[in-house]
């Protein structure tokens, strides 16, 4: 996500390494440098000229704290302008007072609307609100087909007329559907086309007037460039949207012009899309975003997912065989399952402080756990329960039917092992009613 930005913006503060105080020479080197990955990335040359000449403005302006060298001060003055360029807080979506809100998408074919669609439906399902998805693009073959298919894999409703060619009516007959059943939110999958056309613009401009959204959400394709930002313009004068969608974040992309277009329309990033999975949608957090690019992390963004996947019946039930020594492989397979559930390996080992930075020379995959999960599932239950039990010839079958080498089940059952032993050590700590603040690596400062 932005690793190209996030790379060049890092070997911009190298300017302002060992050095011992900012100056009018070495703000101008690293400003330049600045606004050259910002160009790199697709940025807009007048959103990026505008950006680094208040980072420059602003670090002249500043008196050089002693703690603080200037390469860490250049960092931060970057990030706040970053999380300003961005929208500064995260704006949610505006539910009407009165059930159904209603949700339009709009965007060029191939922006990834559909799948979206499909997404926030499961993002709003998974915090009690009942949405209905309604499929109205009439025009490109398999549209139907694929947001009925996703709909099925997530367990929301769709509403759809095959035989009518008429999206507006579509449209309208959907929002009365999800009044008569119930339906707390309704979102309209719309047509897209390869470029901006008149034809597109009246047909979604008329479907607007027809249900009167409560939020028109343009979906972009992060890797599309700086035509992304004059498509934003052409959507945003004819519908006035409320806020953007970026979708496909998590590949090689500069994504730069995504970025420009709140500076450009003014209208805030509300999603973003990372993945492929249903549960890759995020909502957009400018100051987490901004700290994601410059490499500090993004920890609160983990301890969200981690909320959303881990059930606290669940939880409470792994806390009482941690704490009785009783932690089997598994309850090593159902974290597994839970941890893919949050998102890509590769993006979460990014948000970790102190490590993102390495996570982008990582040769990770969505596949990292697959031969673990191989091995755990050639044992049989006995095994799994009782790991101590697994000899020598054991070892060989397990190798066998998981097609995996005898050495990695070895591996495997040792690092087991020392997880355990991990825990009874925490859990004796904990027991002994002694307080994790006053063990050295956890003083608060």
């Amino acid at each position: 996500m932005f690793e190209n930005l996030s790379t060049k913006l890092d070997r911009a503060f190298k300017t302002l390494k060992g050095e011992g105080k900012i100056s009018e020479i070495n703000v101008a080197e690293t400003v330049r440098e600045i606004r050259r990955a910002l160009l790199d990335a697709d940025v807009n040359y007048k959103v990026a000229k505008e950006f680094t000449d208040r980072v420059k403005e602003q670090a002249l302006g500043q008196d050089v704290l002693i703690a603080v060298k200037p390469g860490q001060l250049m960092v931060k003055i970057v990030h706040d302008e970053l999380v300003k360029l961005m929208g500064e807080r995260n704006q949610a979506l505006q539910l009407a007072k009165t059930p159904p809100t209603v949700v339009l998408m709009s965007g060029l074919q191939g922006s990834g609307k559909t799948t979206f669609s499909a997404k926030l439906a499961n993002f709003l399902k998974s915090r009690s609100i009942k949405p209905l998805l309604v499929a109205a693009d009439v025009y490109r073959p398999a549209a139907i087909d694929q947001l009925t298919v996703l709909g099925e894999q997530i367990g929301v409703e769709v509403y759809k007329e095959p035989g009518t060619s008429d999206p507006v009516a579509i449209a309208q007959n959907g929002v009365q559907y999800a009044r008569q059943h119930g339906k707390d939110l309704v979102i309209i999958d719309t047509a897209g086309r390869l470029a901006v056309d008149e034809e597109m613009m009246d047909e979604i401009e008329r479907i607007k007037n027809a249900v009167n959204p409560h939020e028109i959400l343009f979906v972009v394709d992060s890797m599309t460039g700086q035509d992304a930002v004059n498509t934003a313009k052409a959507f945003n004068d004819r519908l006035d949207f409320t806020g953007t969608v970026l979708t496909k974040l998590d590949g090689d992309t500069r994504g730069g012009a995504a970025i420009s277009i709140l500076a450009v329309v003014n209208k805030p990033i509300k999603f973003i899309g990372t993945g492929e999975k249903m549960e890759a949608i995020d909502l957009f957090h400018p100051d987490r975003m901004a700290s994601r690019i410059l490499g500090m992390g993004d920890v609160l963004t983990i301890v969200e997912r981690a909320q959303q996947q881990f059930d606290q019946e669940e939880s409470e039930r792994l806390q009482r065989r941690i704490r009785k020594n009783q932690f089997d492989f598994e309850d090593f397979l159902k974290q597994l399952q839970t941890i893919k559930k949050m998102g890509n390996i590769k993006e979460l080992i990014s948000m970790i402080p102190g490590v993102s930075r390495m996570a982008k020379d990582l040769d990770i995959d969505d596949d990292a756990f697959k031969h673990i999960e191989a091995i755990i599932y050639s044992m049989t239950l006995e095994e799994r329960r009782n790991p101590e039990i697994i000899n020598g010839s054991r070892r060989r079958r397990i190798a066998k039917g998981s097609g995996r080498t005898v050495q990695e089940v070895n591996q495997l059952l040792s690092n087991f092992q020392d997880m355990k032993k991990q825990m009874k050590t925490m859990n004796k700590l904990m027991q002994s009613g002694r307080d994790l603040r006053h063990l050295p690596l956890m003083r608060r400062k």
